[in-house]
């Protein structure tokens, strides 16, 4: 592997959400020059399941499985010198620590642990609400709900540095923002301060492309067919040096793709506002960043621009509303989607049928999709006549009671409805689960404070003096050039790449021109009424369209867009991580 000829700070990333794979922290714990490994658990859904977990036992509510993965691999990055830094930490770093610590102590290899905490913002949010204070959710406008599971702030990178400049091997957080993790190794190494606002703004950048592993490396790429050797995907890791530009790059004999067009995607990822991408140390404008090809799987990334942060903090808040229940049937033949959509019908008639002989109230909500006929695509669809179908039905209810009933009436579909009805009757019956859904708004920072320890012993933390922010800037709306010539006949996807993700209710897609040309066209092509009118069978609120020249590309933020998004949504994409899919079909 080449390792680079400047001084600088190697940090991979070897996990981007509760679940990845493993391989990850196997491949970068054996790279050559690594400094440090950072590990993405959280997102506001996984901060619901969380919850879900602390509530059932409150020594829980942690990512589990991240104790197993460290004794796997702690060890060696221990004697090899690289530090660990995750926010696995969840609800419950505390608790994290603690059952790591006992973990490395039985292996005989201790370790000194980090812990940030400090985010939970529950006693805050109540204590607001008892001075007056009308919080609003940052999206919908909805008042703060009169209880809360759980309430964290979203901390940002310097207390993660005085973890390791007070000798943490290995640092665990509770809720800090995802780039915050790569961006806190960097204020350590670089000694930047909180004024050094381009530094921080690249640092960022460097967190943010590599938060969600293979991402960063050829995973979700639209030209997926280029790229290699899916199985053995190489996780990402940034040389970055002092000014905060860095190269990009995976380990060597791994699969997975570096190139432009796959960081550009990556960049655009859940950002919003490009030019206004707020994180509680910096505001970060990437509307000018450079990208180039500078290697085998290598790419040169710089030119982010910093502006001072807001004196607020992001607070992600969960709550309890009912129960939800998604239940699945298999149907095969003739007009099986026609048969699907009866079956949907018929339970929930008869299911509703019963509710009013127990005395007890409708849905909340309840929707039914069949899946294998592009719902997704609503007039778009082209799939016609199917012989094979999966219908989901999924249902929101405030007593557990009813949602328990329309459990139980899965399964008779299987012999008194639609000829070809196989189901899923292996599975038993659907589960009943608690719904939770979220509740995001701001706070003033001097509410919230993070702390510091090692091994349990307190290390002595302020929260450094920030420059005061500005207002934010505006983006203008991108406009369609009527001297642009528009080819008939094609579709977005000849013109561009796209990536999707999700705040809340709200689709982002990311769309990149493959060509200069096609950067004209892209430009003409992409308006918010276009994206709306194609759309609009998904998105309920406004389309705004940001341009990012610096990489040819333009940011769509689409705003209830996901049907509440999350554990909320009905859908079977809450997220949102078919709607690039589903933008490039468009016409153009």
């Amino acid at each position: 592997m080449n390792m680079p000829t400047q001084k600088t700070v190697r940090i991979g990333g070897a996990c981007g959400f509760w679940g990845d794979s493993s391989l990850g922290a196997h491949q970068l714990v054996n790279t050559p020059g690594m400094q440090y490994i950072t590990f993405d658990y959280l997102a506001e859904l996984t901060l619901a399941i969380m919850a879900g977990m602390r509530m059932k036992n409150p020594e829980q509510g942690y990512a589990l499985d991240f104790v197993d993965l460290m004794k796997q691999v702690l060890p060696k990055a221990k004697a090899q010198g690289i530090r660990i830094i995750a926010n696995a930490g969840g609800l419950n770093p505390g608790a994290c620590a603690q059952a790591l610590s006992q973990a490395m102590e039985a292996l005989g290899q201790p370790v000194k642990i980090g812990v940030v905490s400090g985010d939970d913002a529950s006693g805050v949010l109540q204590n607001l609400r008892k001075q007056g204070n009308e919080l609003k959710d940052m999206q919908s406008g909805q008042p703060a709900p009169a209880f809360v599971l759980t309430a964290n702030a979203y901390l940002g990178a310097f207390p993660i540095a005085a973890a390791l400049g007070a000798g943490a091997d290995i640092v665990i957080t509770g809720r800090v923002v995802d780039s915050a993790m790569v961006l806190g190794a960097l204020i350590h190494e670089f000694k930047w301060t909180p004024t050094q606002l381009d530094e921080l703004a690249q640092g960022s950048l460097a967190g943010h492309i590599v938060e969600c592993g293979a991402q960063a490396t050829g995973g979700l790429f639209t030209d997926w067919q280029v790229v290699p050797d899916w199985a053995n995907i190489g996780y990402p890791f940034v040389d970055v040096t002092a000014d905060g530009s860095f190269t990009l790059g995976k380990p060597d004999h791994t699969g997975g793709l570096i190139n432009k067009a796959v960081a550009s995607e990556q960049l655009l990822y859940e950002i919003g506002d490009p030019a206004n991408y707020q994180l509680p140390d910096v505001v970060c404008d990437f509307t000018q960043v450079h990208i180039e090809n500078s290697g085998d799987n290598r790419v040169r990334i710089s030119g982010a621009k910093g502006k001072a942060p807001s004196g607020q903090y992001k607070v992600c808040a969960t709550y309890p509303d009912g129960f939800r229940c998604i239940g699945l049937l298999s149907i095969v033949g003739f007009d099986a989607a026609e048969k699907a959509k009866r079956t949907a019908e018929a339970i929930l008639e008869r299911t509703r049928t019963q509710f009013k002989q127990l005395d007890l109230a409708d849905y909340t909500r309840a929707h039914y999709e069949v899946i294998g006929t592009e719902t997704d695509f609503g007039p778009h669809a082209q799939v016609l006549n199917a012989r094979e179908a999966m219908l989901r039905i999924a249902i929101h209810h405030a007593d557990k009671k009813a949602a328990t009933l329309f459990s139980k009436e899965i399964a008779p579909a299987g012999t008194s409805f639609a000829p070809g009805t196989s189901g899923n009757f292996g599975m038993g019956r659907p589960n009943v689960v608690p719904l939770v859904r979220l509740f995001s708004t701001l706070i003033d920072k001097s509410l919230v404070q993070a702390k510091v320890s090692i091994n349990g012993e307190v290390v002595e933390y302020t929260e450094p003096e920030h420059p005061l922010a500005a207002p934010p800037g505006q983006t203008s709306q991108n406009q369609a050039s009527a001297n642009v010539y528009t080819p008939i006949g094609r579709l977005l996807i000849d013109i561009a790449h796209g990536r999707s993700g999700d705040k809340g209710n709200t689709s982002n897609v990311g769309l990149v021109a493959r060509s200069d040309t096609d950067w004209a066209l892209l430009k003409a092509a992409i308006t918010p009424e276009r994206v709306k009118a194609y759309l609009g069978h998904l998105v309920q609120g406004s389309v705004t369209v940001y341009p990012l020249p610096g990489i040819n590309a333009l940011n769509v933020v689409m705003d209830q867009a996901l049907d509440g998004g999350g554990m909320t949504s009905m859908r079977n994409d809450p997220l949102g991580k078919g709607m690039a899919q589903l933008m490039l079909t468009m016409p153009i």
